[in-house]
Order: structure tokens, then C-alpha cells, then sequence
């Protein structure tokens, strides 16, 4: 598939680096939804702090370059600012697990049609190596250089129960299947959250047990809560489990930039149309 979505400048991330395919998945993603009849210009990516964000230099649509941990509010008033837009904020884990919580947590319970992309290195790399929240317990860094004592906590699991309507994850290095799941991501009609497994070459190199230890799982009823919170809970973010990749659960709500507009006009009805009557 020709992406066409190339820039011109040099990409500074390290060889190996898992952020290549995170990059090469949205590029991919893009151009099928441009092929289904979505348009370019409203597509928007927003971004925080972290080796992840130099993202926005690498991709040819429009793009803004935030605050540490602040990719959610400024994704959210995007969205309420123009619905029409398509809006996607990619994240690190300690840009949005660790600086941005609170953010997240509200975004995923105010149901905004936002996607959010993961990019789960479990380190904080760009400040050359820190544990996140979710780095394994034991984890050897410029803060904690004879192992973190803390255990990692779920992610997914606290987004579930915050009230996130598309809960996915995938791996930097199966392109196809991260293709699929960040087009079904911006498709989906509220909060979408899509981990993104991503080693880091230089402080958290999980290429080697992400290989061994990741599937694709299939058939899951994505609509029942019980089978999401099960598959959620099979990988603890603890060494030693198998890792599942997919979507853990998808459900449509009313979000929140409809409830804004229904509240504006007084009447529930398409968001488009009903933005061009309060205009």
C-alpha cells in the first residue's frame, strides 16, 4: 500500500527502535481509511514529551506538539472544536501512566471519540532510562540502579473500569496486525486506547520475550465485559505470562462531543448536522 504520508526529515530514533513500526502501522492505517473515503486534512495527531513524539515530524498530516503528560486535554478540545476531525494522540506510558494519568483516566470516562495510541516502551527513554509505572518490578535505570522495588499495575485494566469504550493492544513489530487495529480504533465512535507493545533498543530491550511470549487471540465476543476483564487480567505486566494482542472489548455510548453539541442545540441529532444548525 502507498502511504504517501512521508516527510522530509531524518528520523533520529534509534536503529531498531520499536517507534519505526508504530510509525509505518499509523501511516498504513491512514491511507486505508483515506481509500475508505475519510480525508486527509481531518486527520489530526497531537502529541506529549517523549522519544515517541518526534512522531509528529515523520508523518505528513496535521499535528500538534504538546506539553509532558498533556496529549489527552489537548486531543480532547480538538475534538469538541471541530468533531469533523479525527483525532489521535500518541502517548508514551510514562507521558500518560505515569505525568498524564489523571488525564487519561477522565478521557476514557468522559467516553471523548478520541484514539489513543500507547507507545509502551516501559521506560522512560528519552530522559535516558527512569522506571515507569508499569516497568517490571526489579527494573535497572538511572533512577533505581539496584531495581525498582515497586510492581507495575495494569493499565488496560484501570482504563476498563474508568469507562473506555475500545480497549486494544498490539505490537510494534507485527505491522499487519497493528495496521487493523489502529484503523478499527479511529473508526470506533468514542475513547479508543491502543497499547502499543514497543521495545526500547537502548533501555528496555523486550524484542526477545515480546516474540516469544505474544499471540494474537480471535472469536472474543468484544461486546461482554466478563470476557474483556478475563483477558485484560492474562498478562499482569509481570514476567512470565503469555501476552495477548486484539481487542479486549468495544461498545457503543454516547460521547462526550455529542452530549456537548446536544446540549448547545437541544436536540440529539447527528453531530454534523447539528453543529451547522448552532452555527
Amino acid at each position: 500500500m502507498e502511504t504517501n504520508l512521508d516527510t522530509p526529515f531524518k528520523k533520529t530514533w534509534c536503529p531498531g527502535c520499536g517507534n519505526f513500526g508504530i510509525l509505518e502501522g499509523i501511516k498504513k492505517a491512514v491511507a486505508s481509511l483515506e481509500e475508505e473515503g475519510m480525508k486527509r486534512e481531518n486527520f489530526v495527531l497531537t502529541t506529549g514529551i517523549g522519544c515517541f513524539a518526534k512522531i509528529v515530524d515523520y508523518i505528513n498530516i496535521n499535528t500538534f506538539y504538546g506539553l509532558h503528560g498533556r496529549s489527552l486535554p489537548v486531543a480532547t478540545g480538538m475534538k469538541i472544536a471541530n468533531p469533523s476531525l479525527k483525532v489521535l494522540a500518541c502517548s508514551g506510558d510514562g507521558d500518560s501512566y505515569n505525568e498524564g494519568l489523571a488525564h487519561i483516566i477522565f478521557a476514557a470516562k468522559r467516553n471523548i471519540d478520541i484514539t489513543v495510541i500507547i507507545h509502551d516502551n516501559r521506560a522512560f527513554a528519552l530522559t535516558v532510562g527512569q522506571f515507569t509505572a508499569i516497568s517490571p518490578k526489579g527494573y535497572k535505570g538511572k533512577s533505581t540502579p539496584e531495581g525498582s522495588t515497586e510492581n507495575p499495575f495494569n493499565p488496560l485494566d484501570l482504563l476498563f473500569s474508568a469507562g473506555a469504550t475500545f480497549i486494544a493492544r498490539s505490537y510494534s513489530a507485527n505491522l499487519d496486525h497493528l495496521q487493523k487495529i489502529i484503523a478499527q480504533g479511529v473508526k470506533h465512535k468514542g475513547f479508543s486506547l491502543i497499547e502499543v507493545l514497543q521495545p526500547c533498543v537502548a533501555w528496555s530491550n523486550t524484542y526477545e520475550t515480546y516474540n516469544e511470549r505474544v499471540y494474537e487471540f480471535e472469536n472474543q465476543d468484544v461486546s461482554s465485559k466478563e470476557n474483556a476483564a478475563k483477558r485484560i487480567k492474562e498478562w499482569d505486566y509481570r514476567n512470565g505470562d503469555k501476552i495477548p494482542i486484539g481487542i479486549f472489548y468495544k461498545s457503543e455510548e454516547s460521547t462526550l462531543d455529542e452530549q456537548l453539541v446536544s446540549g448547545l442545540t437541544g436536540k440529539k441529532a447527528d453531530i454534523k448536522e447539528a453543529l451547522k444548525e448552532f452555527k
